[in-house]
């Protein structure tokens, strides 16, 4: 099953170091059946776009929690296409989310997709407010809303190291 896992610049580096990645608390997202269901109409790729936006919103909590250690982390969304032959539903959770028993090997990722550089303000305004815009809070939308305008990079999993040390 094709995953989208939540990440950060600082994961992506870990992931360089390590030859896979750990996924926070295991979570991912993907095109599962219920998502599917929740959709009137959508091809797979429409499908599994809002799969990996809705590991965008998990990035962002994760860049929110670094922000708070450290003001100078890179606020760029970081998402993780992945293909895992094992993954456990929770729809208990939302409609896209599935658990990874463990980490994620080097050679089942397909892709990495990282924000362009443009995009780090909106990132870092969209990172302090997600938990309001969670609540309803309409201006906290709006930031949500500038972040997501900018869609993010494809890099092929070998050009990630040079990604980072552009950075």
């Amino acid at each position: 099953m094709r995953i989208y896992v939540p990440a950060t610049v600082a994961m992506l580096r870990g992931l360089v170091a390590d030859d896979e990645l750990v996924p926070v608390s295991g979570t991912a997202f993907a095109l599962t059946p219920m998502l599917r269901e929740s959709y009137a109409t959508g091809s797979t790729e429409e499908l599994e776009y809002a799969a990996l936006m809705e590991a965008t919103r998990g990035s962002l909590r994760l860049i929110a929690a670094e922000l708070a250690d450290d003001p100078k982390t890179p606020a760029r969304r970081v998402v993780v296409a992945a293909d895992m032959p094992e993954v456990t539903l929770r729809p208990d959770l939302d409609a896209a989310v599935v658990r990874l028993a463990g980490p994620v090997p080097l050679r089942a990722i397909a892709a990495v997709h990282v924000d362009d550089p443009d995009a780090e303000d909106a990132v870092r305004a969209a990172a302090e407010v997600i938990d309001a815009a969670d609540l309803g809070d309409a201006d906290a939308e709006f930031a949500l809303g500038e972040a997501e305008d900018h869609e993010l990079a494809w890099y092929a999993v070998q050009e990630v190291p040079f990604l980072l040390d552009l950075m």
